[in-house]
């Protein structure tokens, strides 16, 4: 009786070994990112990236985003479909322009929806990060988070409101310059808001550290804070 009873605490612990490996390695989160210049400006997928890798959070990314490209214009240009049906992400992020306006909206909800069915097929499920206006017209920025907002929920998926917290974070400093000088895509530091939004929205849980040299200690703060909140957390 006891050298079974030694036999099976022997095995045991030999499957307890082989198994702790496999917990060590879990599996990244594979993000599919399609959109556009507010997309590939200053890496936004990159900055993802890091911010994951400060928190020791494994995140790979491809990214299928050209100049002024919409929804539609991806879903009619292949590239963007193509590399959803290879399979194995976890979030397609999806987005186009400001999309302020009830026809546009019409357009990025459909399409929304057209590629939110093929990621079905392929176990994908759908993020929507939302953008922001011209610098110009941020009067029309609670149209941009409507367009975004009803296309995640239309599709069953994330929402992420980079703009918001863009919005979120000038009500505490109106002079965090997150416009580049054309006064519409983002600055690195805008970028940076919009990355830790979408690492945030995807993971689920907040980023306790930020990459070094990035930001500065107090605007790591007010980053931190306004994500929280846009995010509802």
């Amino acid at each position: 009786m006891l050298k079974n009873k030694m036999r099976l605490a022997s095995l045991i612990h030999f499957l307890v070994v082989l198994w702790l490996p496999g917990i060590a390695a879990a599996a990244p989160l594979r993000l599919l990112f399609i959109g556009n210049s507010l997309t590939y400006v200053n890496d936004v997928p990159a900055l993802v990236q890091a911010i994951a890798k400060a928190n020791k959070e494994k995140v790979e990314t491809r990214m299928v985003a050209y100049p002024d490209y919409s929804l539609e214009d991806h879903w009619n240009g292949g590239d963007a479909r193509r590399a959803l049906a290879e399979g194995g992400w976890s979030f397609v992020v999806m987005q186009q322009g400001p999309s302020s306006q009830p026809d546009s909206r019409v357009l990025l909800v459909e399409y929304a929806k057209r590629f939110g069915k093929e990621a079905a097929r392929f176990k994908t499920r759908v993020a929507m990060y939302m953008v922001w206006t011209s610098k110009s017209a941020l009067g029309f920025m609670n149209g941009v988070k409507l367009s975004h907002e009803t296309a995640a929920r239309e599709t069953g998926g994330v929402f992420l409101p980079a703009g918001e917290a863009w919005r979120i974070a000038w009500r505490r400093d109106p002079t965090l310059a997150f416009y580049g000088p054309d006064g519409f895509h983002p600055s690195k530091l805008g970028s940076f808001l919009a990355a830790l939004v979408i690492y945030e929205g995807l993971v689920g849980k907040p980023a306790n550290r930020l990459p070094k040299g990035m930001v500065s200690d107090a605007e790591a703060k007010l980053l931190q804070r306004a994500s929280a909140d846009a995010l509802g957390r």
